[in-house]
């Protein structure tokens, strides 16, 4: 199996509803997501995918998350914009754009330095 990974960055803000403490109040992070796709087998030409084609990709998505306040995206209007949530939003929304013979293998976001959640199906 192979696996490709390409990395991008987006500043946000959201608030969790319901949560006991300071982070149900509004604040914000810098975030940095991971994708990894993967495939059993190379292209004709020996390679997975294109680096460029999944930055392309990453770059759409995050383009929809910068500089937003997530719980006002319709996707968060209920669920809370936890990186739990967008990591499968990432995921979900990535893996909708990939040509056939790649899988989706993870998204994983970064909310600081030291803590990250990944998702996978």
């Amino acid at each position: 199996m192979f696996k490709a990974k390409v990395t991008g960055s987006f500043a946000a803000a959201h608030s969790l509803r319901g949560y006991q403490g300071d982070c149900e109040k509004l604040h914000g992070h810098n975030y940095k997501v991971e994708v990894t796709v993967a495939a059993e087998e190379l292209d004709e030409i020996g390679i997975l995918i294109d680096f460029r084609e999944m930055k392309t990709i990453l770059k759409q998505i995050m383009e929809e998350l910068d500089h937003c306040y997530l719980n006002e995206l319709e996707t968060f209007s209920v669920e809370n914009a936890s990186a739990e949530n967008l990591a499968r939003y990432i995921y979900k929304r990535f893996s909708a754009q990939l040509p056939a013979k790649v899988c989706m293998h993870e998204a994983t976001v970064w909310e600081n330095d030291g803590c990250c959640v990944s998702y996978s199906e």
